[in-house]
């Protein structure tokens, strides 16, 4: 994948880029310019393009346990 290809962003990540995008312009700021900017606040909200593994992790069986033992230490010592 070349540098600079929008092809992994998601549609709302397109659709965020181009309203921002929008934005800037009304404010003054060059076309090229405008782009940059609104591409860098997309990957700085979401992250950058899609995440295919990375988004669906679920949080492990360890720490669950932890919390939930977390939970029942507090309990015993208020009874």
């Amino acid at each position: 994948m070349p540098r600079g290809d929008k092809s992994s962003y998601t549609p709302k990540q397109k659709r965020q880029a181009g309203d921002i995008e929008k934005s800037y312009e009304q404010k003054g700021v060059s076309k090229t310019e405008s782009k940059r900017r609104a591409w860098a606040t997309v990957n700085k909200i979401s992250g950058g393009g899609l995440k295919k593994s990375a988004a669906k992790k679920t949080p492990s069986k360890k720490s669950a346990v932890k919390k939930s033992a977390g939970k029942n230490l507090r309990l015993k010592k208020h009874a």
